[in-house]
C-alpha cells in the first residue's frame, strides 16, 4: 500500500513542478520576474530537484549516479549554461531581433494574448524547433555526427540533457522566440517549463504521469525507448518535450528502454564527444599519412637500393 502511494505520488510530482512554475512567473514578486539572472537560478534548481528524487525513487539502479558521471554531467550543465548560451545569444537571438528591427516586423499581438497562452507559444515554438532538428539529426550523417555522441550516453539521469558535442548543443537551442513580441516572463516561465519536462524525460526517477500529461508532454518511457541501443527505436519519439508533435507527424512509438547506449554501448569521454564529429576527417587524415609512410618505407628499403 505505501509503495502504491508512493507511485501515485511521484506520478503526479511532474505536472505538479510545472504548475509550481507557471505560478512563480505569473505571481512572483516583480523584483525577481523581471530579473533576468532568476532564470539563471530556477533552470539549475529544477535539475537539482529532480537529482534528489532520483535518490528517493529511482527507476533503475544501472542508471544510478556516480563520480564520473556527475562530474561529466557537471561539464556539460556549466557549458551550456554560460558557452554555448552566449553563442547563442550573439550569433542566432541578437542577429534575429535586429533583423526583425531593420524589417519593421512587429507581433504586438502576440503581446495581447492572455499570459498562460503566450507560454504556451513559447513552448510549441522552441520544441517544433527542436523536433524538426532532431529529425534531421537522425537522417542526414553530417547532422548526425553531432548528435551521436548524446546516444552515447550508457545511463539516463536529471541532467544528462545536457550532455552532448558542443556544436549539437548550439544547434539544438535554436528558435524563433526572439521574433515575437512576448512578455519576458511568459518567455522565462516556458523555459521552464521545458526545463521540468525534458529534466525528467532523462530522468532516472520512477514517475509515470498521467494519460493528460503523457499524451502531450514527453516522458521518461518516451525518450528512453529513443535512447535504446537498437537502432529502429532511436528513430521515434524525437519531441524533447512535446510527444505530441510525434504523435501528429507520424514518429510516436508506445514503449520503453532500458539498456540505452549505442554500438557497444562503449561509453565516450568528453574529449572524444568534442572530436566525434571530426572523427571521419581524423581517421581519413591518419590513413592518408600511414599510407605515406609505408609508401616512403617501402623507397628506402631493399628493392630501392639495389
Amino acid at each position: 500500500m505505501e509503495a502504491s502511494l508512493k507511485n501515485r505520488i511521484f506520478n503526479v510530482i511532474p505536472p505538479a513542478m510545472i504548475g509550481m512554475v507557471w505560478l512563480f512567473w505569473y505571481y512572483g514578486p516583480q523584483a525577481l520576474l523581471k530579473n533576468p539572472w532568476t532564470l539563471v537560478v530556477t533552470s539549475p534548481l529544477i535539475v537539482i530537484a529532480v537529482l534528489l528524487l532520483e535518490m528517493v525513487h529511482e527507476r533503475h539502479s544501472s542508471w544510478r549516479m556516480n563520480k564520473q558521471e556527475f562530474v561529466t554531467d557537471l561539464y556539460y550543465s556549466v557549458l551550456s549554461a554560460t558557452v554555448i548560451s552566449w553563442i547563442t545569444i550573439r550569433m542566432a537571438e541578437d542577429p534575429l531581433k535586429a533583423m526583425k528591427a531593420s524589417l519593421g516586423i512587429t507581433t504586438e499581438w502576440a503581446m495581447s494574448l492572455p499570459w498562460l497562452v503566450q507560454v504556451l507559444l513559447v513552448v510549441f515554438l522552441i520544441e517544433f524547433g527542436q523536433y524538426w532538428m532532431h529529425r534531421l539529426m537522425h537522417n542526414w550523417t553530417p547532422f548526425w555526427l553531432t548528435h551521436a555522441p548524446h546516444h552515447h550516453i550508457t545511463q539516463l539521469n536529471a541532467a544528462k540533457g545536457a550532455v552532448g558535442n558542443p556544436i549539437e548543443l548550439f544547434l539544438i537551442s535554436l528558435s524563433v522566440v526572439a521574433l515575437f513580441d512576448l512578455d519576458e516572463t511568459a518567455i522565462f516561465a516556458a523555459i521552464n517549463t521545458t526545463g521540468v519536462i525534458s529534466t525528467f524525460a532523462h530522468a532516472n526517477v520512477r514517475s509515470d504521469p498521467p494519460i493528460w500529461y503523457s499524451f502531450f508532454f514527453t516522458t521518461i518511457r518516451h525518450h528512453s525507448l529513443h535512447h535504446s541501443t537498437d537502432y529502429e527505436n532511436t528513430r521515434c519519439n524525437y519531441g524533447n518535450s512535446l510527444i505530441l508533435l510525434d504523435r501528429i507527424f507520424g514518429t510516436y512509438r508506445e514503449g520503453e528502454g532500458v539498456l540505452v547506449g549505442q554500438d557497444d554501448r562503449r561509453r565516450l569521454s568528453i574529449w572524444e564527444q568534442t572530436l566525434f564529429p571530426f572523427q571521419p576527417l581524423i581517421d581519413r587524415y591518419k590513413a592518408r599519412k600511414n599510407g605515406s609512410d609505408r609508401s616512403g618505407d617501402d623507397r628506402s628499403g631493399p628493392a630501392a637500393t639495389a
